[in-house]
Order: C-alpha cells, then sequence, then structure tokens
C-alpha cells in the first residue's frame, strides 16, 4: 500500500475532537450525535475520531463516508499497524452522514458530519439535536433546517 493510501495515526496534542454523542445510544436512534470535523481533509480529520470513538464505544474497524464531501484523495485507510480502520467512499452515502462500525460489526454509530464552516451556535444547534434520541431528523434535513456560517 502507498503513502497516499493511508492516513496517518498521529494527531496534534491540542487537537481537541469535537464530538457529541448520545449518551445511552439505541439502534432506534436516527443518530447517535455529531462530529464538527475543523476541514474535509480526511487524512487530517479521521485518525483522531477513530480513536476517540474507539476509546468510547470500542474498536472501530470501518469509516462509511460520502465521497463528494471531502477533499480528494480519499485514503483506503486511517490509523496503521493492528489499529488500522478500512475506509468506504460512497456516492450513495447520505450527504453529512458518517457511518462508523465497530469490531465484528457488532454495532454501528451514524453521526452527522456538522460543516467544518459553521457557527459555533450552529454546530451547537446541529449538535444537540443529532445526539438526542427524541429527534428523528436524518442529517439532511438537520443541516438545511439548522443555519449555519
Amino acid at each position: 500500500m502507498n503513502q497516499s493510501t493511508r492516513v496517518p495515526a498521529a494527531r496534534a496534542p491540542d487537537d481537541a475532537v469535537r464530538l457529541r454523542l448520545d449518551p445511552h445510544p439505541a439502534r432506534t436512534n436516527t443518530l447517535d450525535g455529531a462530529w464538527w470535523p475543523r476541514s474535509t481533509n480526511a487524512a487530517s480529520e479521521l485518525p483522531s475520531l477513530v480513536e476517540t470513538l474507539g476509546e468510547r464505544r470500542g474498536k472501530i474497524t470501518h469509516v462509511l463516508l460520502n465521497s463528494t464531501e471531502w477533499d480528494l484523495p480519499h485514503p483506503q485507510r486511517a490509523g496503521g499497524g493492528r489499529q488500522a480502520v478500512r475506509l468506504g467512499w460512497y456516492t450513495s452515502q447520505p450527504a453529512g452522514l458518517i457511518t462508523i462500525i465497530n469490531e465484528f460489526g457488532e454495532d454501528r454509530f451514524d453521526l452527522l458530519v456538522v460543516p467544518p464552516d459553521a457557527s459555533q451556535a450552529s454546530a451547537d444547534t446541529m449538535s444537540a439535536a443529532a445526539a438526542d434520541p427524541t429527534d428523528k431528523r436524518h442529517t439532511p434535513e438537520l443541516i438545511a433546517e439548522i443555519e449555519y456560517a
């Protein structure tokens, strides 16, 4: 595998992951929370998300993303060695959605991807709605209904 298809595992120590999760995840929820990346560069954003989710929800093995929303080139893996996570890029993945699958496919998490250019107030509103188990809106609706910029 060449270097352009693997995302480095390291992250900057001051680069906290902006992530909000439903504290009581259930497969009946439309969304399990929200992630607010700082850019659309998957190579720089995904390693810290995978690491943080792995610590909170168990080892992550796959991440599914909408290929039109992220900068090229699209890496095929995030992390390295035994911690490598496969990345799947799909045009059919709904806009604003990232799907995380953990070891053995035992569980999956659907997260709203807050647009990187969203204001703090809009990001907070979107994240709260995405982590609220009573909010049944899907990602495109949620993003469209909450003005950001």
